[in-house]
């Protein structure tokens, strides 16, 4: 009799903490796809339900944690006394979008003297190693990965090696990111002078606070001279072409623009240090890395930031723009595919008014459950008239895209929900026709390493395929 009634008690309390719950994530607003997400997983996983949400799903965490007033404040103290371009050097086309990332997050226009671009992890990282060995005064590195491994030790060492010289060397990584490397990896550059410090670090019995919102960027600046964006992080699979090839874009960039990824990295630095240190004033590393006037053959672009307490999700909102406002073609190029409604519709809507849109995808993500739901949205695009492509020679990490050979953009952010509305991301907006054309070239030239899709013969999937498609996109807001 005890046991019949404690089990009805506790059906009881657990359907109150399910309606409760179920109320909390409807009173928070949030987009209907990520609220019907939600609802379905605390419904239809008793227990196991509630424990995700506890973990991943709490808004109200990622305000308390990631202060919004505190990481403001630092980013606007950072980027005070910031120039602006002259306007007569604003593309007339892309004007409204340069003008909204200026308004919303003081990410204005800037020159770059010099673009190259890396494709595979071994350029990337001899170019890194070089411009680290050269440098004289600060090495600032920010990373979402680096393993304990070959080329994690490798930068290691020359970290190392630069702190021992008097570099003043910063690194920041993301916790949950390493959450496999030791503690043992990092205790040489501490001891050494190398100031390492963990991104939002997660730890029992706070894990639930902070797991959610990691710090995905992948920059580097060298003497405020030079400085690296890109997707490609600090880890021997990004450089070993042993098992599947890393096929991935990270850039290298001189002049104005370097500040402007200064300014980003600061702004984390200080946040991870609870801004107990004095943030410098930006005006004399703005004018070091402007000694020459801005001329039309430069390169213009922003370097756009994104973290999940802005107002508004910045690189979000610049890709819906431009592939609204594309006027020939967009191509993009992303190892996951979960895009936002917006996003999603502002596609279909371009290829349906004679826009030449192609996505290029890995054939073979990092988790089968991730090919399901990249899979899922395939049926939607190719009927909207979008061409997908699915690369064969190994893993594709790219995060780039290109349009109308006037714009491109190369940065962290993934076409998914965790990169548009959770992650710290970056990415370069580059406006001008000298790095258009060759990331079109790029993608042309990968279009030989792939399949394309064709919706005829999408069509005749197996029932199960379909079946594991649905349900897994019905996570594909929270994964």
């Amino acid at each position: 009799m005890w046991a019949y009634c404690l089990f009805w008690a506790a059906v009881a309390v657990y359907m109150v903490l399910i309606i409760s719950t179920v109320t909390v994530v409807l009173l928070e607003n949030r987009q209907p796809a990520k609220t019907i997400a939600w609802t379905v997983v605390l419904i239809m996983l008793p227990i196991l339900g509630l424990i995700i949400f506890y973990f991943f799903g709490q808004n109200i965490r990622k305000e308390r944690h990631i202060n919004r007033r505190q990481y403001n404040q630092l980013t606007r103290r950072i980027q005070s006394g910031v120039r602006h371009l002259p306007e007569k050097f604003t593309p007339p086309y892309y004007a409204p979008l340069i003008h909204f990332f200026e308004h919303t997050n003081k990410n204005i226009l800037t020159v770059a003297r010099r673009i190259d671009g890396y494709r595979t992890g071994a350029d990337w990282l001899i170019g890194l190693l070089r411009e680290i060995y050269a440098a004289k005064e600060t090495i600032h590195i920010e990373t979402y990965i680096i393993e304990d491994d070959a080329v994690g030790r490798l930068v290691r060492d020359a970290l190392i090696d630069k702190a021992r010289a008097g570099v003043m060397v910063r690194l920041i990584y993301d916790d949950v990111g390493c959450w496999d490397v030791k503690n043992r990896f990092f205790r040489p550059m501490q001891d050494n002078g190398v100031d390492v410090r963990a991104f939002l670090p997660v730890r029992f019995p706070s894990l639930t606070h902070k797991v959610n919102y990691r710090n995905h960027r992948k920059i580097c600046i060298i003497d405020n001279r030079v400085g690296f964006i890109g997707g490609m992080n600090l880890a021997m699979r990004y450089v070993s072409r042993r098992m599947r090839p890393w096929r991935d874009m990270h850039l290298r960039i001189e002049g104005g623009a370097v500040a402007d990824m200064q300014r980003i990295f600061l702004s984390d630095w200080y946040f991870v240090c609870g801004a107990k240190e004095e943030v410098p004033n930006m005006h004399h590393q703005q004018d070091a890395a402007e000694k020459t006037e801005v001329t039309f053959s430069d390169c213009l672009l922003q370097i756009v930031p994104a973290n999940p307490v802005s107002h508004y999700p910045e690189i979000m909102y610049g890709l819906t723009w431009i592939i609204q406002h594309a006027r020939r073609y967009i191509y993009i190029e992303t190892p996951y595919f979960m895009p936002t409604e917006p996003v999603l519709q502002a596609l279909q809507t371009a290829a349906m008014s004679g826009v030449d849109v192609r996505l290029m995808v890995p054939d073979r993500p990092d988790g089968f459950w991730l090919r399901w739901v990249n899979d899922s949205y395939f049926t939607s695009v190719l009927q909207a008239g979008i061409r997908v492509y699915t690369y064969q020679a190994g893993f594709l990490h790219s995060k780039c895209a290109v349009a109308d050979d006037d714009w491109c953009t190369v940065g962290s952010s993934n076409m998914d929900f965790r990169s548009f509305e959770n992650n710290f991301e970056a990415n370069a907006f580059i406006y001008g026709e000298s790095v258009a054309v060759v990331l079109r070239d790029q993608f042309l030239l990968d279009l030989q390493q792939c399949e394309e899709v064709k919706l005829n013969v999408w069509k005749r999937r197996s029932y199960r395929r379909r079946l594991l498609e649905s349900y897994t996109r019905i996570l594909a807001p929270l994964l």
